[in-house]
């Protein structure tokens, strides 16, 4: 047990470097660490409270009281993007675990051994794909209203539905490889066959998708927000403030740059981060390095 805990720590280890040498992994890892921290400063302290508000400091600029200036209300904006930070992290953990559950379980169903099952899967799939993300939000949001679960749901589902297409052809180039056929022949189960074999060949496929839509809930949040059918009022989120400096932009212009700042940076983090596990999972990519060290 003592030697399997030790290996398990050395192979973590090994990864975790790996993503910080690789290309913008310093970039990717920073960003998220920074993003974090605030998430959980923000549930401890923030420079002012989200509740405060003062009618004689509306859209003040940036000052030493006020770092990154106040709101419309005479709130602090960096009290409420910190706090925001945090639903942003609940946001993208909860649609990417949805997602996740969603498109695997699809793709169950496109992969099946029955042709009948294949069809029908395939077909609803690419009709399901085809409605906007907008509309499933705007259907959601009549019996449930504007909230968080409304956009996990909306997301999840769509981002779902996407992946399991992206990595339906991974999947079945590895049911019809030799070792997945030879293990059916000795007797393994489908069940087998899935978790064993095609799972592992899909993830680094399914890691970068994964992050591209980590990445475009939060662009998502941001626009259903500003539609009203998004974040509820006094809930705070990126797309909240952003929303909020939009509408009045005219008034003070800068308000708008931070939140489009902070949101521009993480997106492009979870972009990246993709593209990062996929070089360091990527059996080829460790064979290179090695080649190289030699």
């Amino acid at each position: 047990m003592c030697n399997m805990s030790k290996k398990s720590i050395k192979v973590k280890s090994t990864l975790c470097k790996r993503v910080w040498n690789a290309t913008f992994g310093k970039f990717v890892c920073l960003t998220f660490a920074i993003w974090f921290f605030v998430a959980l400063l923000s549930l401890l302290w923030t420079p002012y409270s989200l509740l405060e508000t003062n009618g004689f400091k509306v859209w003040q600029k940036p000052s030493f009281s006020h770092w990154l200036g106040t709101d419309g209300t005479g709130s602090d904006m960096l009290s409420w993007l910190m706090a925001g930070s945090r639903i942003e992290l609940i946001l993208v953990f909860s649609t990417v675990l949805v997602a996740a559950c969603v498109g695997f379980i699809v793709l169950s169903f496109m992969i099946s051994s029955s042709q009948i099952v294949r069809t029908i899967s395939i077909m609803s799939v690419d009709a399901l794909i085809s409605i906007p993300t907008v509309l499933i939000a705007l259907m959601l949001a009549v019996p449930f209203g504007a909230s968080v679960v409304v956009i996990v749901i909306a997301c999840g589902t769509g981002y779902g539905l996407n992946l399991a297409r992206i990595v339906r052809p991974s999947a079945q180039l590895a049911l019809q490889s030799d070792y997945v056929i030879s293990a059916v022949l000795q007797g393994s189960s489908r069940k087998y066959v899935l978790i064993h074999h095609v799972l592992p060949n899909i993830i680094p496929v399914a890691f970068v998708e994964l992050s591209l839509s980590a990445g475009t809930v939060i662009l998502a949040e941001s626009g259903l927000t500003y539609l009203g059918i998004g974040v509820p009022a006094g809930v705070p989120s990126w797309g909240r403030v952003l929303a909020t400096s939009v509408s009045l932009i005219h008034v003070n212009p800068l308000s708008v740059v931070w939140p489009g700042l902070i949101v521009t940076v993480v997106v492009v983090a979870l972009n990246l981060f993709g593209d990062v596990l996929r070089k360091v999972l990527d059996p080829s990519s460790k064979s290179t390095n090695k080649v190289g060290e030699k």
